[in-house]
């Protein structure tokens, strides 16, 4: 087993749902969330490997080793059997995990991420990545933001896309590098079909490479799902409409409960 200790924190009462946080993000990303799930859910974050508060081990990483991080804190936590949510990355590693542990996982909820890309698509994103490492992180991050957030939300609340662009530039350069390769070459198409966890998929209208096709794809190719296309926003539907994606959430939950 390649998983490490990683730095979490649990609140709440309840089913435990362990929260998968994105590229360059950190455990707080979700904390709007914990505050609406706690009285009814235990609420587990963690931050990734190489992220935040827990430890960087040698680059580069794969999804497999990510997958095995969430399973060491499954078992450090004692949690019998988990639902999972994840955002970006996040939502790569949920169906991953519930993939190599059908057992363990009670639902998983893909947020604002991929499957089926074309050609085309795949070059967008490691044309992405070859500017952040020909660039730098610093000097291409305003491109990020333009494909995080719509250009309201970044007048409206410059203090949230400031605190994610510090979260971004204190993540150590080659683990950001790293695990988005790791998003940019994950391909789920292949194995959506064996998840058999009811799963939400859910996106936004015009986040640029977690669109609405792939996620039809996604819900199409898994067994048991919902699709919800929240309409106006991008990709970082967790910080510009918490309370929309919430509520979708809640629902599902209740459910998959």
């Amino acid at each position: 087993m390649n998983g490490i200790k990683v730095a979490y924190r649990m609140e709440g009462t309840g089913p435990p749902v362990y929260m998968v946080h994105g590229i360059g993000s950190r455990k707080e990303h979700w904390d709007p969330f914990v505050d609406a799930l706690k009285n009814k859910f235990t609420c587990v974050t963690y931050d990734l490997r190489g992220h935040g508060e827990s430890p960087v081990p040698p680059t580069p990483y794969n999804l497999e080793q990510l997958v095995e991080d969430l399973e060491m804190l499954r078992k450090e936590l004692g949690h019998e059997q988990i639902h999972i949510v994840g955002h970006s990355l996040g939502g790569v590693i949920g169906p991953a995990y519930a993939r190599a542990y059908a057992d363990r996982a009670l639902s998983v909820g893909l947020l604002s991420t991929a499957a089926g890309r074309t050609d085309e698509d795949r070059q967008v994103l490691f044309g992405v990545i070859d500017q952040l490492r020909e660039n730098g992180i610093p000097e291409t991050f305003g491109k990020l933001a333009n494909r995080w957030y719509t250009d309201a939300f970044i007048k409206q609340r410059p203090e949230v896309v400031d605190t994610q662009m510090q979260r971004v530039l204190t993540t150590p350069e080659d683990v950001f590098l790293s695990v988005f390769e790791v998003y940019a070459s994950s391909e789920m198409a292949p194995w959506l079909h064996e998840i058999k966890c009811p799963c939400l998929v859910l996106t936004a209208e015009f986040d640029g490479g977690s669109n609405p096709r792939l996620n039809r794809f996604i819900a199409e190719e898994l067994p048991n799902s919902e699709l919800i296309i929240i309409p106006d926003l991008k990709h970082d539907i967790l910080q510009e409409a918490p309370d929309v994606v919430i509520e979708h959430l809640l629902q599902f939950l209740r459910k998959a409960a």
